[in-house]
């Protein structure tokens, strides 16, 4: 067993290389060092943890540590990287659930252990360990805090299970990704919010614990109503939204049973999730506030009428100009990602250096719903780090530019952001591909994307159609290359 100092040594020690993690995930070069960082963080936290003072029942505990590894284990595994968004957004739940869980717990044990000391009973014969001790101990003003920490992680904790489950459904395209709220919109959450507040008030002056399980109702319903009200369009801020939900919960959770590295990470977590998330509402022009209460990703009336035709193309078209061109720039998306394309890309980028084009890479800051997806996955295929641009690096380059490939995006390449107002994307930052010489869009069929948005892109002059499996169409393409 470790002792309490050597546990807390434990403690910071894995707060700093959660604090490295985080910090090395910001940098391509230094994102798997990072990731080993967070491994060995929380391996240290959970071991110091199980083996720290005032833990008891060690044999049930590794047996349920052990049952959870290999639950994430196998669904881990089973995972492809374009699902991702939806196991974090599963993740955040369990989180979620997790601190109301403890919350509801912490009351019941909090109930019985002061019915045992305002009944007589000595500490000796209650025979109380570990956390039930620490209860035993508090006075007034103690168990005062300790409701509000109760209630705190069990308000956000519902809202964070009820919305990552909704987000998990929108993600899967198990749930419509349009938003939908009930009659009363806003006012109904504001009630909800009051009601939750009424509970609390009258939990923090005695009432039962029957006023925390109505609370764990309301808080999911809030998250449930919110979550549904956000649409497609803005999923990837509701992610990183979330995530910082589930921080903020796991530091709720930290405070009730007395576990100070629980609450840095929350915190950390917390944090670090609110700033993402306020940074993609600048990089999507979206109001942080607006985007947090849902029901404002929707269309704001009728939409553009798009005028033309889409122009298909074959392999051996997209090679000739491919040929004949001397600056490329690609666009990878959800598509390439869905297709698994990114071997096949980045052969191709290999074939067309080696015949002395500048080829180079546009990334758009929430491309393939999650922040750094694309990134990932040219990392994962060996693509050069240093011919993968941001969009403000790239943008005013497309003038300039020969070819422009789009691989299976629509919304960050989606000119109605600029040029249609009452478009759900109005005044999201997009990659103007179609200021390019030529573009091609590498797509599998003429349907829209994900947030269901029509893309005048794809009817443009200058743009051809490359239609077909993302992996399919590009490995007909690469033998074609001079």
């Amino acid at each position: 067993m470790f002792s309490l100092g050597l546990t807390s040594a434990a403690y910071i020690a894995a707060a700093v290389l959660f604090i490295l993690s985080l910090g090395g995930l910001s940098n391509q070069e230094s994102a798997k060092r990072a990731v080993w960082y967070g491994i060995v963080g929380m391996g240290l936290a959970v071991f110091a943890t199980v083996f720290g003072p005032g833990v008891y029942n060690i044999v049930l505990i590794l047996i349920a540590i052990a049952a959870g590894g290999f639950a994430g284990y196998y669904v881990a595994g089973r995972v492809q990287m374009t699902e991702m968004p939806q196991l974090v957004a599963a993740l955040h739940s369990f989180v979620g659930l997790a601190a109301v869980f403890i919350g509801l717990n912490a009351d019941i044990m909090l109930a019985s252990v002061v019915a045992l000391r305002d009944g007589g009973v000595p500490l000796a014969d209650a025979q109380l360990t570990g956390f039930g001790e620490s209860l035993w101990k508090k006075d007034a003003v103690e168990i005062a805090i300790l409701k509000v920490e109760v209630f705190l992680g069990i308000f956000i904790g519902a809202i964070t299970f009820t919305g990552s489950v909704i987000a998990f459904g929108k993600l899967a395209g198990r749930v419509d990704g349009k938003p939908t709220q009930l009659p009363g919109g806003h006012m109904l959450n504001a009630a909800a919010l009051i009601a939750a507040l009424l509970l609390g008030v009258m939990y923090f002056n005695g009432a039962g614990i029957w006023t925390m399980v109505l609370v764990t109702l309301i808080a999911g319903f809030i998250g449930w109503h919110l979550i549904m009200g956000i649409g497609g369009a803005d999923m990837p801020v509701v992610v990183s939204m979330l995530n910082s939900y589930s921080g903020w919960a796991a530091a709720a959770i930290g405070f009730t049973l007395g576990n100070d590295l629980l609450i840095v990470v929350g915190a950390l977590v917390g944090s670090s999730g609110a700033i993402l998330s306020y940074i993609m509402c600048r990089a999507m022009n979206r109001k942080f506030i607006n985007v947090i209460l849902g029901g404002f990703g929707g269309s704001k009336g009728p939409a553009m009428e798009v005028e033309g035709e889409q122009i298909a193309i074959e392999a051996e078209g997209v090679a000739n100009a491919l040929n004949d061109a001397d600056s490329i720039i690609i666009i990878p998306g959800y598509g390439m990602a869905v297709a698994q394309a990114q071997q096949s890309v980045s052969e191709l980028v290999k074939k067309l250096r080696a015949a002395g084009k500048t080829v180079r890479f546009a990334i758009h800051p929430v491309a393939g719903r999650l922040p750094g997806h694309m990134n990932v996955l040219l990392a994962e295929a060996r693509v050069p780090y240093d011919i993968v641009m941001e969009m403000d690096e790239i943008n005013d380059d497309f003038p300039q530019t020969d070819v422009a490939i789009v691989i299976g995006s629509n919304d960050i390449v989606n000119p109605a952001a600029q040029d249609d107002p009452n478009s759900p994307i109005a005044g999201m930052p997009v990659l103007e591909c179609w200021k390019a010489k030529t573009v091609f869009v590498s797509k599998r069929g003429q349907g829209t994307g994900y947030s269901g948005i029509e893309n005048p892109l794809f009817f443009k002059e200058n743009t051809r159609m490359f239609y077909g499996d993302a992996k399919a169409s590009l490995d007909k393409l690469i033998p074609l290359i001079d």
